[in-house]
C-alpha cells in the first residue's frame, strides 16, 4: 500500500511537470522587441517613451546593478487564437528571473502607450492579458525593466558589494528570457489548480485517515482518463474525476481562516526607498487588476506613506485605487504612516505615526482603519496599546514573535495590556507569516498551530508575495476559492482584517492576558546597528519638539505664522526614516545614505525655523536667554519657556590623585584612574558611592559579535563569552573651561582610536562622559559599562510615555532571553532607597547584569550601553568612521530624576539672544505629569494642543494652566478629536488631572 501511494505521486509529480504545465500555454510566438537604457535614475514613463529604442535581441544579457531598461514590445497575434471556449491570449515576460521570490531579482512594469499603468511583471506572476492592452489583436506595449541586484543571496549574509551604487559595478545581472505571446487554456490551467489543492491538502493529511486515501484514488482516475497525448481536450474530463472529493464539506469544527490579500512591502531595506515607490506601483497595479476579474478579492494596504507615493507620482493608479477602496475591495488597515519600529521612536513620533496615517487615510479615502498593523516589526512596546487606543483604534496585529528563539507566546487571540493598564484586542496569526500562499502545508500549520481551540474558532491569513513585494496572484485566489469549504482543510473565507478582528472579537469575549511588552527574542542588534541613523531619529525628535513649541509659542505670543505645512512635511520625512528596516539599521548602504542626508537636511531646516521664531518671540535686544524645551525647570528657567539662565556659584574643583584626577563640583564627586576609568562616584547628599567596591565605571568592552545570522538584526548570547575589556590608556589629562573641569582619554578599541571627555559642570547632578571613536572594526561591539553598587532586581527602561520594569535576574526561560533590550533616553537601576540613572543622546541598545561580590558579599548591577557595532550584512562597511556618543551618568537618583536627566541629555542648553523673557505658554503644578509635545492645531484653528504623560508610574495629580487667553479646554485623541477622558476635569481654562501610572492625555485649548 504504501509503495503504491508512493508510485502514484511521482507519476502525479511528473505528469503535471511533463504534461499539464506545458498544456496551460501551449502554442506562443516571440514579439519584436527594442529598448532605451535610462542613463542614471529612473525617469517617468512619458519621459521614457520619447526617447530613440534600438533593436532589442531576446535572450540578450541585460541590466547592470540598479540600472532601468525599457523595453518595447510588439507584433500580432496569430488568427484564431483565443476564439475558442476555454482560451484567451496572455503576453508572457520573462525578464530572466532566477528561482527566487518576487521582490529580490528584477521587476517590470507594463505601461500603455498613454503613461497608464497596466500591471506588473515579476516571477510566478509574468503575464499580461492581452485584453489589458486595449488595441484588439495588436500587441505594442512598454515594460519598465528594473534591474535590481538580487541582495538576499539565498540568505547566506554573505558581505556584498551590491548596496551602494558607487560598488556595485557595471556588470549585466540578467539575460532575458521568452517574450512572447501565448494561448492560454483556461481548463488545463484550472485542472493544474485542482491538483494543486488535492495534492497538497493529501500530504498534510495523516496516513490512517480516509479522507487521504479518497483523495489519492481520485488523483489516480484523473489520470487514468487524462490523455497525455491530448492534455487540453482531456482536462474537463480530468476535473471530472476530480470534482467529487473537491465538492466534499470541511468538518463542522475545522477552523476558519479569514483569508485578506496583502503585500508587505518593505518601504526600504535591500533596496532604497525610490526603489520602493516602484515596488508600490507594481503591486497595487497587480492588486487591482486582480480586483477587476475577482469581486470577491479583498486586500489590505497598511501603509499610508506607500499611498502618498502613489498619488504623487502614479495618480491614475491612484484614482483606480481609490475606486477600489469605495467597493470595499482595496482596504487601507494599520493607520500608520510607515510600518514603523516600535522599539525606538519616542513618544511623540509614535503618536504621530497614528495621526499622519489616519489622517491620510481619512482625508483621501474616508477611511478610519481600527486595527494597528505591525506584522514584520522587530518587537512591540509595552507602550503600544495606549497609543493605539488614543488614535481611535481598537485592535493589534503582529507575526514577527513566531521567529522567537526560545519561547512561544502562549495565545494567538488575546488581550494585550500595556503600561498604562490599557487592554488591545490582539491578534497573532498561528499561519507564521504575512506572506501566505494558501498553500495546503500553511492552511494545515495554521489550524494545528493555533493556541486557543475550544475558546476561538478561526485566525487571520494574509496572502500575498511580501517584503519585496508583489502580493497576492490568481493562482492563490484559485487555492482560496477551493478551500472555502474543503473536507480535510480548514475553512479559507476571504474578507478584511475588519471582518476577521469583529467576528473573533465577537465569539471570544472571554479573553487571555498578556501584560507588558512583546519582546521580540531576535533581532536584538537592531537597537544599535547604523548609529548614525538612529542619532539622526533622536536628534529629529528633539528639533522638533523645539520647533512646534516655539513656532506655537511665537503664534500665540507675537502673531507670528505657524509653519504648519513645513513641519508636517518634515514630521513625515522623519517618521519614513522609523520604517521597521531603517531606524533598526538593517537596510542596505543606500538607505542609510539616504536617511543620513534627509537628517542633516531636517536638522538645517528646523535650527532655522527654530531662529526665525525665537527671534519672533524675544524681539529685538543683545540679551542673552536660555530657550528651555524641556518640560523640567533648567538653571533657573521654568519649563517649556525663554529665560536668563542662573549661573552656578562655584567652579567644579579637580585634583589630582595617583596619575588620575579627582572632579568636585559639591553635588557630585567623580574619581577618575590614572587608565581613565570611573573609580568612584558619589553624590554628597547620600554620601554613597554609585560605583561597586573594586569595580569601575567608564569601562570600553570590545566583543566578537559574530550572530549566527540575520547580521546586522541580532546579537547572540555567546557574545559575551568573547571579549576584551579596554582597560589601558594612551594619556589621561586635564582640561578646564567655563568653570568646569574635562578628564581627556584617549585609548584604542582594536583599530579605533578613542577619546574620552569626562566633563562636570558647576551645578549640575550628573557625570557627562561623550565618547569619540573613528570606528574601524568589523564584526565587533562596543559596549560602555558601569558597575554600580546596586542591588536591584529590575532595571527601569524609558519607552514611550513611560518606562518599562525588567528584571535583572534569569529565573525562567523568558527573563533570560532579555539579555540585550531597548531603552529611550535613559535607565534606572535602584535599592529601596537609592538608585542610579544612565541617560544617553543617540543610543538604544543596553543590557543589565548582577553578580555578588566576593570581597563583600554585596552585589554589583552593572549597566552597560551598546555603542556601536559592525555587521558584514546588509552594509559591510555598517559604521566605519566617526561617531560621538555621549552618556550621563546621575548618582542617587530617583525614577523622576531619571526622566529629568534624559530630557537636559537630549536637549543642549540652547542660548539665543533678544530683548525680552517669554513665560510659557502653559505650566503643569505637578513635574511628574510630563508635557511631552506643545504645538498648533492640525485644523488649523489656532488651538493649542498639549500631549501630557504620567511619567513615575505612580498615580499622580496636576493642574495644567494657560497661560494666554482661552475660550474652553478639552480632551482629545491623537487626531485631535473630543473624548471622554477619566480622572481629568476642567474649570476656568484650566485642566485639573489625575492620572492614572503612565497615562496619556491630550488637552486642547481653544483660543
Amino acid at each position: 500500500m504504501h509503495d503504491d501511494r508512493r508510485l502514484t505521486e511521482v507519476r502525479l509529480d511528473r505528469f503535471v511537470r511533463e504534461r499539464i504545465i506545458p498544456a496551460v500555454y501551449p502554442r506562443s510566438v516571440p514579439l519584436r522587441l527594442s529598448s532605451w537604457d535610462a542613463p542614471g535614475e529612473p525617469v517617468p514613463a512619458l519621459e521614457a517613451m520619447r526617447q530613440p529604442f534600438g533593436p532589442q535581441e531576446q535572450g540578450a544579457p541585460w541590466g547592470s546593478p540598479w540600472s532601468t531598461k525599457w523595453l518595447r514590445l510588439q507584433g500580432e497575434v496569430p488568427d484564431g487564437w483565443g476564439t475558442g471556449p476555454d482560451t484567451a491570449v496572455e503576453i508572457l515576460v520573462d525578464l530572466g528571473f532566477s528561482a527566487d521570490l518576487p521582490g529580490f531579482q528584477c521587476e517590470g512594469t507594463a505601461w500603455r502607450a498613454d503613461g497608464t499603468v497596466i500591471k506588473a511583471i515579476s516571477p510566478r506572476n509574468l503575464y499580461i492579458p492581452l485584453k489589458l492592452l486595449g488595441s484588439g489583436m495588436s500587441v505594442d506595449f512598454y515594460v519598465e525593466a528594473a534591474a535590481n541586484p538580487d541582495l538576499s543571496q539565498g540568505w547566506t549574509f554573505a558581505a556584498t558589494p551590491y548596496g551602494d551604487k558607487t560598488t556595485a559595478g557595471s556588470e549585466p545581472q540578467y539575460r532575458l528570457g521568452p517574450i512572447v505571446v501565448a494561448e492560454l487554456n483556461q481548463a488545463v490551467w484550472d485542472l493544474q489548480q485542482d491538483i494543486a489543492a488535492l495534492s497538497g491538502l493529501m500530504h498534510e493529511l495523516p496516513m490512517e485517515l480516509p479522507r487521504r486515501h479518497e483523495i489519492l484514488r481520485a488523483l489516480e482516475r484523473m489520470l487514468d482518463v487524462m490523455d497525455p497525448d491530448d492534455v487540453a481536450g482531456t482536462a474537463a474530463a480530468g476535473r471530472a474525476a476530480l470534482a467529487g472529493v473537491l465538492d466534499r464539506p470541511a468538518y463542522a469544527s475545522s477552523h476558519t481562516l479569514v483569508a485578506t490579500g496583502h503585500a508587505h512591502i518593505d518601504s526600504a531595506w535591500l533596496w532604497p526607498v525610490r526603489e520602493t515607490i516602484r515596488k508600490c506601483a507594481r503591486t497595487f497595479s497587480n492588486v487591482v487588476a486582480l480586483m477587476d476579474e475577482d469581486p470577491g478579492f479583498v486586500f489590505s494596504c497598511s501603509s499610508a506613506q506607500q499611498l502618498a507615493w502613489i498619488k504623487e507620482y502614479y495618480p491614475e493608479l491612484f484614482g483606480r485605487i481609490r475606486e477600489k477602496v469605495k467597493t470595499g475591495q482595496f482596504v487601507p488597515v494599520g493607520g500608520m504612516w510607515v510600518e514603523a519600529d516600535s522599539n525606538m521612536p519616542g513618544g511623540e513620533a509614535m503618536a504621530r505615526q497614528f495621526l499622519e496615517g489616519k489622517s491620510f487615510f481619512l482625508a483621501e479615502f474616508g477611511v478610519e482603519c481600527r486595527e494597528a498593523w505591525l506584522p514584520d516589526t522587530f518587537g512591540y512596546s509595552a507602550a503600544m496599546p495606549q497609543i493605539v487606543k488614543a488614535a481611535g483604534s481598537r485592535w493589534f496585529l503582529t507575526q514577527k514573535i513566531s521567529w522567537n528563539q526560545v519561547n512561544r507566546m502562549p495565545h494567538h487571540t488575546f488581550n494585550w495590556e500595556g503600561i498604562d493598564g490599557t487592554r488591545l484586542f490582539t491578534h497573532f496569526p498561528p499561519v507564521d507569516t504575512y506572506s501566505s500562499e494558501v498553500s495546503a502545508r500553511e492552511l494545515a500549520h495554521a489550524e494545528r498551530n493555533y493556541r486557543d481551540h475550544g475558546r476561538g474558532t478561526m485566525s487571520l491569513l494574509p496572502f500575498g508575495y511580501g517584503d519585496g513585494g508583489g502580493g497576492p496572484t490568481r493562482e492563490m485566489l484559485a487555492a482560496a476559492r477551493r478551500t472555502a469549504d474543503l473536507e480535510g482543510s480548514p475553512r479559507v473565507r476571504l474578507g478584511s482584517a475588519a471582518d476577521f478582528f469583529a467576528a473573533a472579537e465577537a465569539e471570544y469575549p472571554d479573553l487571555p492576558v498578556w501584560v507588558g511588552e512583546m519582546y521580540l527574542e531576535l533581532h536584538r542588534g537592531t537597537y544599535t546597528s547604523q548609529a548614525n541613523t538612529k542619532r539622526g531619529n533622536r536628534r529629529s525628535e528633539h528639533l522638533l519638539r523645539e520647533a512646534e513649541l516655539w513656532c506655537a509659542t511665537a503664534a500665540v505670543r507675537a502673531g507670528a505664522e505657524y509653519p504648519a505645512a513645513e513641519l508636517k512635511r518634515l514630521w513625515r520625512l522623519v517618521l519614513l526614516q522609523q520604517f521597521h528596516d531603517i531606524l533598526p539599521g538593517s537596510s542596505i548602504a543606500w538607505v542609510h545614505q539616504d536617511a543620513e542626508r534627509n537628517y542633516d537636511a531636517v536638522a538645517r531646516r528646523l535650527e532655522a525655523v527654530i531662529a526665525e521664531a525665537a527671534a519672533a518671540v524675544l524681539g529685538p535686544g543683545s540679551q542673552e536667554f536660555l530657550l528651555n524645551a524641556a518640560p523640567h525647570p533648567r538653571d533657573g528657567v521654568p519649563a517649556l519657556a525663554a529665560g536668563v539662565p542662573a549661573r552656578a556659584e562655584a567652579d567644579v574643583r579637580a585634583e589630582t590623585d595617583q596619575g588620575g584626577y579627582i572632579l568636585d563640583n559639591g553635588i557630585i564627586r567623580a574619581a577618575v584612574n590614572a587608565d581613565g576609568l570611573l573609580v568612584s562616584l558619589l553624590d554628597h547628599a547620600s554620601g554613597r558611592d554609585a560605583i561597586a567596591p573594586g569595580e569601575v565605571g567608564n569601562l570600553l568592552e570590545l566583543h566578537r559579535d559574530t550572530p549566527n545570522e540575520w547580521d546586522a538584526w541580532d546579537i547572540d548570547a555567546f557574545y559575551r563569552r568573547n571579549v576584551t575589556p579596554l582597560t589601558e590608556a594612551r594619556s589621561v589629562a586635564l582640561e578646564r573651561s567655563g568653570g568646569g573641569a574635562t578628564v581627556v582619554v584617549e585609548r584604542l578599541a582594536g583599530d579605533s582610536a578613542v577619546t574620552q571627555r569626562i566633563r562636570l559642570e558647576p551645578g549640575s547632578t550628573s557625570l557627562v562622559i561623550s565618547t569619540a571613536v573613528d570606528w574601524q572594526e568589523r564584526e565587533k561591539l562596543l559596549k560602555l559599562g558601569f558597575a554600580l553598587d546596586v542591588r536591584a532586581d529590575r532595571s527601569a527602561s524609558e519607552t514611550q510615555f513611560g518606562h518599562v520594569f525588567r528584571p535583572t535576574h534569569l529565573n525562567t526561560s523568558w527573563e533570560a532571553a532579555k539579555f540585550e533590550i531597548c531603552a529611550h533616553r535613559w535607565i534606572h537601576v535602584a535599592e529601596p532607597g537609592y538608585g542610579v540613572a544612565v541617560a544617553n543622546e543617540a543610543s538604544y541598545g543596553h543590557d543589565v547584569t548582577r553578580h555578588v561580590r566576593e570581597s563583600d558579599g554585596g552585589t554589583t548591577t552593572t549597566v552597560r550601553v551598546s555603542l556601536l557595532r559592525a555587521p558584514k550584512f546588509p552594509d559591510p562597511d555598517a559604521d566605519r568612521g566617526p561617531h560621538e556618543l555621549t552618556v550621563t551618568v546621575r548618582p542617587g537618583a530617583s525614577i523622576a530624576d531619571a526622566v529629568e536627566e534624559g530630557y537636559r541629555t537630549n536637549l543642549a542648553p540652547r542660548m539665543v539672544t533678544g530683548g525680552r523673557g517669554v513665560e510659557p505658554l502653559v505650566t503643569v503644578s505637578n513635574a511628574a505629569v510630563v508635557a511631552e509635545a506643545l504645538k498648533l492645531a492640525e485644523d488649523g484653528s489656532g488651538d493649542v494642543i498639549v500631549r501630557l504623560f504620567e511619567s513615575l508610574g505612580e498615580r499622580s495629580a496636576a493642574r495644567v494652566a494657560a497661560n494666554f487667553g482661552t475660550s474652553a479646554v478639552e480632551a482629545v485623541d491623537l487626531l485631535e478629536r473630543p473624548v471622554e477622558a477619566p480622572g481629568v476635569t476642567f474649570l476656568d481654562g484650566a485642566a485639573d488631572l489625575v492620572l492614572r501610572p503612565f497615562q496619556l492625555v491630550t488637552l486642547r485649548f481653544r483660543r
